[in-house]
């Protein structure tokens, strides 16, 4: 089983093949993604390697977690499975603390 790793901080010109290519020096990188814009296709500066063991995968945390790369410090450790995350709370509505008129 890959172990997961969100990577966080990178810099808008880092490829999904930079990021294979530096998690490489870690270990075994079983996937390595940058996540883009849909609308436009560019980067959001994060993304997402999947290293191939629990070891590789603290090995990378240990070695690229607040190391620059691209000019942009990296935020790297081990991805919440999915829904689990801090999200936006969902639907609702949100008064600006106001209440009644302005006068």
């Amino acid at each position: 089983m890959a172990h997961k790793l969100f990577i966080g901080g990178l810099s808008f010109s880092t490829s999904s093949e930079r990021l294979r290519e530096l998690f490489g020096q870690a270990g075994g990188v079983e996937s390595a993604t940058v996540v883009t814009d849909r609308d436009t296709g560019r980067s959001r500066g994060f993304g997402f390697v999947e290293m191939a063991t629990a070891e590789e995968a603290d090995a990378a945390v240990k070695k690229f977690n607040g190391q620059e790369v691209d000019g942009r410090t990296l935020k790297v450790e081990l991805a919440k499975p999915a829904g689990s995350g801090g999200g936006r709370s969902s639907g609702g509505f949100r008064s600006s603390g106001r209440s009644g008129s302005r006068w």
